[in-house]
């Protein structure tokens, strides 16, 4: 499939490049970017109104100490609740659907940069919710697509982490 508007590359990437032609894009981030502007459609047709896209933030550092940064797919508003949405993309569903993909790590680097995003604007007593849209294009065109909307994936509360003293075996 060919695009044909100019794609902005992450600085931290391509330093020298500010804009690449949609040639140069691999495949699977071609796949990536068709499923994010359906996700769009969808949403917009659902009555969201978009904040952000790819909106990204350092959350912190790993064990090398090397910065790690976080990306929210779309913020967008669903009424007064304020939406982080991530948007999974598949070529198929066979093996698996889409959303499997968000794996209790990628949740919490959502919820760490959502926190960040919400303490940056003045937002933290606002509603809030994590959703997921999961596109599935099986050709490169983007008939037979399906686009799911899966409200309230997952809470903060299913990611606090236990600590192993509140399991007491005696």
């Amino acid at each position: 499939m060919k695009l044909n508007f100019p794609i902005k590359l992450n600085r931290r990437a391509h330093p020298d490049a500010a804009l690449v032609t949609a040639k140069e894009i691999a495949p699977h981030f071609e796949l990536g970017s068709r499923g994010e502007a359906l996700a769009l459609e969808h949403l917009e047709r659902a009555g969201y109104r978009m904040v952000a896209a790819n909106f990204s933030l350092p959350i912190g550092r790993n064990t090398r100490d090397v910065i790690v940064t976080a990306e929210i797919d779309i913020v967008a508003y669903d009424g007064p609740t304020l939406c982080f949405i991530e948007v999974k993309t598949r070529a198929s569903d066979e093996f698996a659907p889409p959303q499997v993909n968000v794996d209790w790590r990628k949740r919490r680097q959502i919820a760490r940069a959502a926190r960040g995003y919400r303490r940056m604007l003045g937002l933290m007593n606002a509603a809030y919710r994590y959703d997921v849209v999961t596109v599935v294009l099986p050709a490169e065109t983007n008939e037979g697509s399906r686009v799911d909307l899966l409200k309230n994936f997952w809470t903060d509360e299913k990611l606090r982490k236990r600590n192993w003293y509140d399991n007491r075996w005696y």
